[in-house]
């Protein structure tokens, strides 16, 4: 047994008592899947999550990636090599590959519940292997000739990166200033610098597919006159895969890092000792539209990665305060010769869990909510459901990819670091126990595919402004509804419907600051200045919703739940702590937020 362990009940009891996701099995595209079935798949995940990805877990992290700058060449520990040979060997590509290349079609709620434990498990293979995520987009976004690129990906278990960062852009993707130069044969050779690339070498695959953003010669400035190209690491035939010379498209660097360090995070040249020749996607000019498909998949699997690892670190945090003895029963203070108790007992000690079970449950059925949504948006276009249900659904499912990867990274990372690690005292700070590499393994997550300042941006600017508040006004009224239905929890019912309207205030306050801004430009610092604390209002008051809702389940479910009561009972308490201790923050953010001027911004720099 390594050092994961999975909470299959929990994903099991948001999958199917929360979520229902047994209505749809057996309907429409999932019409050959069922709950015995989708079962069957979720525990065999966790058996191999626990055992054979667990197992180099440590041993990826102390040996790292192993680099030759001679040769361009990224080679991951043996032992890593194993576990990752264990996950494709499982087949368990196939729930990320496109149907007609072979892939098993279940709906995204499933498919990131499996990712889940593969994620909390050994987060790096899951990352390697988004090779076969990659190649849906060529399959459906390439001409006939580049779904052939996507086939061989997929037959030979190739991999893919996402090239977008460049040394002097940053997270301005717009200034990117790679170049691609049409040839008469209507490839292109691309020339540039990218930095911080995931997956940019390795020896677990024979070949890689780069998909690259550079500007076409003569294209325009900003993100509008980017391309998107693909690059593989060797030519190949594409009739049959077999490779070819190598391509000029080479690993110069691995950055050294905080964590996560088996996974390749490269420093790429192309183009400087031979031509690195590319495949313009579609034969569109489209790259940002195009690369976003990649660019959505990375967010939810970041904010999965990183929720992930927060309930890893709480089932290690509370199986120490279990067995852990230290200092006597508090309300027996004054006795110095009472019995030890295991530390569970202390009443921080069970204040820290109680934050850690509430946020891991709560966040985990944040994900699976989301990707709940993601299974109504697939069915809705398959079965040609009326135009507004498929827009409703493409909205709120946007809304929500910014709350998952930048609220879950943010809230995880956070309190793997305050309560998590804090639980094992000074033991938490040294290597005896993998809580110390969940710390430095997650905080890239909120670094990974935009900050969150920038989810927070995006979150407004795109998915609140530029949506006129239709998804967000959605959501709103299905949360009202719920908070206004009283029975079980009513008091706490109360606490959500006010934690609503302080969250509307807000988004309202800051509407009118972007209003305001068209005629006094500088009332759009008032926004910058918030956004991030908006989507973290945002990511509470849709966590105590989920987490009121499965109380409400718990409550009717409790009476004949048989050995399943403590279960039940957990759920009730994690609701009621997190309502108690969290939504009033929601009132206290709205205060400031009501009160933000711009005084910061006009401070002169040097007084900084």
């Amino acid at each position: 047994m390594g050092h994961y362990t999975a909470n299959l009940r929990d994903i099991e009891f948001c999958l199917f008592e929360l979520l229902e996701r047994g209505e749809i099995l057996g309907k429409s595209i999932y019409k050959d899947l069922d709950r015995e079935t989708a079962m069957g798949m979720l525990e065999e995940i966790k058996r191999l999550s626990e055992n054979d990805l667990a197992a180099s877990f440590v041993d990826g992290d102390r040996l790292g990636v192993d680099f030759n700058p001679a040769t361009g060449d990224a080679k991951a520990p043996e032992s890593f090599k194993k576990s990752y040979k264990s996950y494709i060997d499982g087949e368990w590509w196939r729930v990320d590959t496109p149907p007609e290349l072979g892939g098993t079609k279940i709906p995204a709620s499933l498919r990131w519940a499996i990712a889940e434990m593969v994620l909390g498990s050994n987060p790096s293979i899951h990352i390697y292997a988004s090779g076969y995520a990659f190649a849906q987009v060529a399959y459906y976004l390439g001409t006939e000739e580049q779904k052939k690129i996507a086939q061989q990906m997929v037959a030979h278990h190739w991999g893919a990166s996402m090239m977008l960062t460049e040394p002097d852009a940053g997270s301005d993707v717009g200034a990117g200033r790679a170049k691609a130069v049409q040839q008469p044969d209507g490839t292109w050779h691309i020339t540039g610098t990218k930095r911080f690339i995931t997956s940019g070498d390795s020896d677990l695959y024979d070949n890689i597919v780069h998909f690259v953003l550079a500007r076409r010669e003569g294209g325009g400035g900003g993100t509008k006159g980017l391309s998107l190209f693909l690059i593989p690491k060797f030519m190949f035939d594409f009739e049959t895969g077999e490779l070819g010379k190598r391509n000029g498209v080479y690993a110069t660097k691995v950055e050294h890092k905080m964590g996560l360090n088996v996974s390749s995070t490269c420093e790429m040249n192309l183009g400087e000792k031979e031509p690195a020749v590319g495949y313009l996607l579609g034969e569109v000019h489209e790259g940002i539209a195009q690369m976003f498909k990649v660019i959505e998949f990375a967010r939810m699997m970041v904010g999965t990665k990183a929720i992930a690892t927060l309930s890893a670190g709480y089932q290690q945090a509370l199986a120490y305060a279990k067995t852990r003895v230290q200092g006597g029963d508090m309300k027996e203070r004054n006795n110095k010769t009472g019995p030890r108790v295991t530390i569970i007992n202390h009443p921080d000690v069970r204040r820290s869990l109680m934050v850690q079970k509430s946020f891991s449950e709560g966040m985990r059925a944040l994900v699976l909510y989301a990707a709940s949504i993601q299974d109504e948006v697939a069915m809705a276009h398959a079965d040609g459901a009326e135009s507004q249900k498929q827009e409703d659904l493409d909205a709120l499912a946007d809304l929500l990819l910014p709350v998952i990867k930048g609220y879950g990274s943010e809230k995880s990372w956070t309190l793997l670091g305050t309560e998590s690690l804090q639980t094992f005292g000074g033991s938490g700070f040294t290597q005896d126990w993998p809580i110390e590499q969940y710390v430095r393994d997650a905080k890239i997550d909120t670094l990974y595919e935009g900050t969150t300042a920038i989810q927070g941006l995006d979150f407004f600017f795109r998915k609140i402004v530029k949506d006129r508040g239709r998804a967000i006004g959605l959501l709103s009224k299905e949360i009202g509804a719920f908070a206004k239905s009283g029975g079980t929890h009513a008091e706490e019912k109360l606490a959500l419907q006010k934690a609503l309207g302080d969250l509307n205030a807000i988004i309202g306050v800051l509407v009118g600051h972007a209003m305001e801004s068209q005629s006094a430009p500088e009332e759009i610092y008032k926004v910058g200045l918030n956004a991030s604390r908006c989507l973290m209002a945002v990511g509470d008051t849709i966590t105590a919703w989920l987490l009121l809702r499965e109380a409400d389940i718990a409550v009717s479910k409790l009476a004949s739940a048989g050995k399943d009561a403590d279960f039940y009972t957990g759920k009730i308490a994690s609701a009621k702590f997190f309502v108690q201790n969290y939504l009033p923050h929601i009132s206290a953010d709205r205060a400031i937020i009501e009160a933000t001027d711009n005084s910061v911004m006009e401070i002169p720099e040097s007084a900084f």
